[in-house]
């Protein structure tokens, strides 16, 4: 019987109630990689719901396959087939020969142990020993032709048998333990001149001259692609695995769609020169930043946040944001601060604001620091240290901002009186 004829057998599990389902790095490691990996999570949560409830029967186990019978809650069953592709012989060469280079991890497989490092040591020799985007092929007599809720779960229950014996990892990429163990046994006494080194199959270098030269005969670079009107989608944070202490999945969540956001704004302005740019996040004050993140519309947990962290209320950080949404950091700057303006400056905004008006229907104003109140009305005018014009209305005793600003005083005025 070869290697390739081993089949492993997992009698089925009770229900994983109350109970992550990898309590060990190596069930964590593969969850990571399933839910960093999948396109769908609307069928991953459906195989989690299943997996969690029992719903998984025996799993048999080979290389490059693992097969378990799933039963819907409808009492229906289904045969459930999940595919990883096998490693190569010269993949399994090079692992085995960067495992012997550790006396740590001969001893540990050797004991029938797997230590962890052994993904981060197999992916520098190339060999990747977790699955990797589109590398989990679905087969279900259910008839999707993708992911469905049945292979999930069986993904999702092989986390626990991995928790039992990481060793499956390995039967399923195309080594049984027996193999693997007789195989670095012998390369363990294998003089090391003979065994697996990186730079014999490393490819031969190119002479720079000679890629210089054919530099001119290399196709065109494609045109610039259209910067796009909406952000990605950020990945999901809804997974079994439970977060670290300390950890908001629903504010790592608003977090990294902002991020895509200002990814999105930062190609724009590559591309477009004639896009008005925005302050960059790391230019913003830790107040201004919450408020750029609370113009993101969160919800009202992550906004309590964001208001306390800002040194303001839930009323506070909302008058900012609108502040926000008007002119950025300049329409926070005329909200919440308030200084003397020149006498050039006071005597260009009254003649300005005289010549407007007819005489006897000008608005009386009074003037503190840099705002302007017009007398009987909740109307009020604010000038930004920029030289431009800020509208503000009064609303239930407090000024809020009332439109974007302009450099002429009658103007922002007319816009908050409803003068045409």
């Amino acid at each position: 019987m070869t290697d390739h004829d081993i089949e492993r057998t997992f009698e089925a599990l009770p229900p994983a109630q109350g109970r992550a389902f990898a309590r060990t790095w190596w069930g964590r490691a593969w969850l990571k990689a399933l839910e960093d990996t999948a396109l769908d999570s609307v069928q991953l949560k459906a195989g989690r719901r299943l997996a969690r409830a029992g719903a998984v029967g025996a799993v048999s186990v080979r290389p490059g396959r693992i097969t378990a019978v799933v039963q819907d809650r409808d009492r229906t069953s289904h045969r459930a087939d999940v595919l990883l592709p096998e490693l190569s012989e010269e993949q399994w060469g090079r692992f085995l020969d960067i495992a012997v280079e550790r006396a740590g991890h001969v001893a540990a497989l050797l004991d029938r142990e797997m230590p962890p490092h052994l993904v981060e040591d197999g992916a520098v020799a190339g060999v990747e020993l977790l699955p990797g985007v589109g590398e989990l092929e679905p087969e279900c007599d259910c008839g999707s032709w993708d992911h469905c809720g049945h292979t999930a779960a069986l993904c999702y229950q092989l986390a626990r048998l991995l928790d039992e014996d990481p060793f499956v990892l390995l039967l399923i990429r195309g080594r049984g333990e027996g193999a693997l163990l007789d195989d670095l046994q012998a390369r363990a006494t294998r003089p090391a001149e003979d065994r697996f080194s990186p730079r014999q199959h490393s490819p031969e270098g190119v002479d720079a001259a000679e890629a210089y030269a054919t530099g001119d005969i290399l196709p065109p670079l494609p045109a610039l692609p259209e910067p796009p009107e909406q952000p990605g989608q950020p990945p999901s944070l809804d997974t079994d695995t439970p977060p670290a202490p300390g950890v908001e999945p629903s504010a790592l969540e608003f977090l990294a769609a902002q991020a895509a956001e200002e990814a999105r704004v930062l190609l724009v302005d590559a591309l477009d020169p004639e896009h008005v740019r925005r302050p960059p996040a790391d230019e913003l004050t830790l107040a201004q930043d919450a408020v750029r993140l609370a113009a993101g519309t969160p919800d009202e947990r992550i906004a309590g946040r964001l208001a306390a962290g800002s040194g303001r209320d839930r009323d506070g950080l909302a008058l900012a944001v609108r502040a926000w949404s008007y002119g950025g950091t300049a329409a926070l700057s005329v909200l919440e601060d308030e200084w003397a303006v020149d006498s050039a400056s006071l005597a260009r905004a009254r003649t300005v604001l005289e010549s407007a008006w007819e005489e006897g229907e000008r608005p009386a104003l009074h003037r503190s620091g840099n705002r302007w109140t017009v007398s009987g009305t909740p109307a009020q005018l604010r000038l930004g240290r920029d030289g431009r014009w800020w509208p503000y209305a009064e609303d239930r005793g407090r000024w809020v901002p009332a439109g974007t600003a302009t450099t002429d005083p009658a103007t922002a005025l007319g816009s908050v009186l409803g003068d045409d």
